[in-house]
């Protein structure tokens, strides 16, 4: 079974189509914001004054490049025995040992597991 899932970032101030995530940090706390093109340019030129006086203390050196969507979700991990017995009771052939294909734990978690 195939699944297409299409994940849509809405800019965190006006609620439009965001474009990229920006990351930044302020007093040792790191933050995310998700903001279209125009929100992300004024953002980083109020910033500009600010950075240019300030001193870097790590990070990248250069600007990333902007990027469509978020990073997908990282998944729960699945108990293989778990699966294992879910397959074999739906009779889908996976083998005693090893990685579980990724398609059986797809079917696994899609059966409300």
């Amino acid at each position: 079974m195939a699944q297409k899932v299409l994940r849509m970032l809405q800019d965190d101030i006006d609620g439009s189509e965001a474009s990229e995530t920006v990351l930044f940090g302020l007093d040792g706390t790191q933050y995310q914001i998700d903001l279209n093109d125009e929100h992300a340019d004024e953002f980083r030129q109020l910033l500009d004054p600010f950075i240019e006086a300030g001193r870097r203390v790590g990070g990248r050196r250069v600007r990333t490049a902007r990027r469509a969507s978020a990073p997908a979700p990282v998944d729960t991990p699945v108990d293989p025995a778990a699966v294992r017995a879910w397959a074999a009771a739906n009779k889908i052939t996976v083998s005693s040992r090893g990685r579980i294909p990724a398609s059986v734990v797809t079917q696994f978690r899609e059966a409300g597991h």
